[in-house]
């Protein structure tokens, strides 16, 4: 998805480079933009939207992010934005608010198509785990900038431990404790682990999950609460909602406008709202279980997508 990893060196991708434009126009009709830019400068994609408009070459841009979740100071995002947004011939987005939100910072108007599937439609159908306690997830995945996971970890634990038959766990990439690696933040392994000492949670460190380890471990979660400080939308959402799993989202950026989910109050402006976190979770503990995508539904859906999309690229070939 472009996003730096802390595991790995990472590359953006080739077809971002103008020259790579040049000389591959005659292979493709429409450049469809998601993810990817997040190195590029702004002098860099100017250079990109000018050359495919020289070849002719119409710009599709999927607005997931208007604020990169990968990236502690929005400027550099922001400025990315400036460029490719107004360049576009044609924006989609997910959500009623990220389209107003286009609206008003750029003038442009953006199509809103829901996300599709996460999960392979297979196993839409595929039964969830049978138990009786009720379990409530945080994965802090490798503490990448938009994440405030200690704050919210805290609440949980708490709140938690006062609900009949249910348990916290909090699962966490093995790199963060390394020292050698740039992902290394001494400051959270110790407390997590002072608190799974005290009982209070069930900790797993962990290598990066591939699919079918991240698909068990979300249908193994009665609520995943994502401790996000900002962002716009969220494939992890779309995956829980494919898989019948209770989200607890923060309520900056548009989550709740993406599939149906709890909300708390959770923002860089607010802070931690802890009694809504509370909220939720005794929410979520109350009306179990979660509503969960159909594999009809999410089958019609993406077809729906399919020739949307196709309509739009229709509409710039023009």
């Amino acid at each position: 998805n472009g996003a730096p990893s802390t595991s790995q060196r990472w590359w953006p991708p080739v077809m971002l480079d103008p020259r790579w434009v040049s000389a591959h126009h005659a292979d493709f009709d429409v450049f469809h933009l998601h993810f990817g830019f997040d190195a590029q400068s702004p002098e860099q994609l100017t250079d990109l939207v000018t050359t495919l408009k020289r070849h002719g070459k119409p710009l599709v841009y999927t607005v997931h992010d208007l604020r990169n979740p990968h990236q502690p100071d929005p400027a550099a995002h922001a400025a990315a934005l400036d460029i490719v947004v107004p360049a576009a011939d044609q924006l989609i987005t997910l959500t009623p608010g990220a389209a107003q939100s286009i609206r008003s910072r750029w003038n442009r108007t953006a199509a809103v198509l829901p996300h599709p599937h996460v999960v392979d439609l297979p196993l839409l159908g595929r039964a969830r785990p049978a138990r009786e306690r009720f379990r409530v997830g945080v994965h802090a995945k490798s503490l990448r900038p938009n994440m405030s996971v200690l704050p919210v970890v805290r609440v949980l634990a708490d709140v938690v431990g006062e609900l009949p038959d249910a348990e916290l766990l909090v699962n966490i990439h093995r790199e963060v404790a390394d020292p050698a690696s740039r992902g290394y933040a001494p400051q959270v392994m110790p407390a997590l682990v002072e608190l799974a000492d005290r009982g209070l949670l069930e900790l797993t460190v962990h290598d990066y999950f591939d699919d079918d380890q991240l698909w068990d471990y979300l249908a193994s979660l009665d609520l995943s609460v994502l401790p996000y400080l900002f962002g716009t939308h969220s494939g992890w959402l779309e995956a829980c909602h494919d898989l019948g799993t209770a989200v607890a989202a923060p309520d900056c950026g548009f989550y709740a406008e993406q599939r149906p989910c709890l909300t708390y109050g959770h923002s860089q402006q607010g802070g931690l709202d802890e009694e809504s976190l509370r909220e939720a979770v005794r929410t979520a503990y109350e009306e179990r279980p979660a509503p969960r995508a159909t594999t009809t539904h999410r089958a019609r859906e993406r077809a729906e997508l399919a020739a949307a999309h196709r309509a739009l690229y229709a509409g710039v070939l023009q």
